[in-house]
């Protein structure tokens, strides 16, 4: 009953939020006619995107959940992985190229399968900041000192991050890792 009545608070949420911003577009395009258009076609690219990319990432997000054991990911990923876990999470992130709001479906995979908040937050920011194919770019353009200096200082600052995260989701009575956020 209670799991009822929360869906239907987040499906309320989640149409205000839309409502909202739907709106705030509608004020803007009237504030803004000669910006109309490319809102309108910016807009439309994405959502085609999202209609080719979403179905493929809802399939390997189904494989994953049935190929995948819990006990790998709890291995790899899990409270008690460590370094490994932290580099894995690393690799895992700047792997796969594509649109960030791709991999949010995969840490939440990821998350119910028993990784960390350490790790998913790592896995996130390493797909955001960290593509092999960024860093080719940037050796071509902006040499291998620059691309060696950013790679290393985003590794710092994304550890770091995901550090105080983890310490900031964890509460007070749970065992160290778990949220008791089990909606993430």
């Amino acid at each position: 009953m209670k799991k009822n009545i929360d869906k239907k608070k987040e499906v309320l949420r989640d149409i205000v939020i839309f409502t909202v911003l739907f709106l705030i577009s509608i004020l803007l395009m009237i504030s803004f006619p000669e910006k109309q258009q490319n809102m309108i076609r910016n807009t439309r690219d994405f959502l085609l995107e999202m209609v080719f990319i979403l179905p493929a990432v809802m399939v390997l997000m189904g494989l994953f959940a049935v190929w995948v054991p819990k006990q790998v990911i709890e291995k790899y990923l899990g409270k008690t992985s460590g370094i490994k876990g932290m580099l894995f999470s690393f690799i895992l992130g700047a792997l796969p190229t594509g649109p960030l709001y791709v991999a949010f479906p995969l840490a939440s995979g990821l998350h119910k399968k028993g990784a960390s908040i350490l790790n998913i937050v790592i896995f996130l920011s390493a797909w955001a900041c960290i593509k092999i194919p960024q860093e080719l770019v940037e050796i071509q353009f902006l040499g291998v000192k620059f691309m060696l200096a950013r790679l290393l200082l985003t590794i710092i600052f994304v550890t770091i991050m995901a550090i105080i995260i983890n310490k900031i989701m964890i509460k007070p009575g749970k065992p160290k890792g778990e949220t008791g956020n089990e909606s993430i």
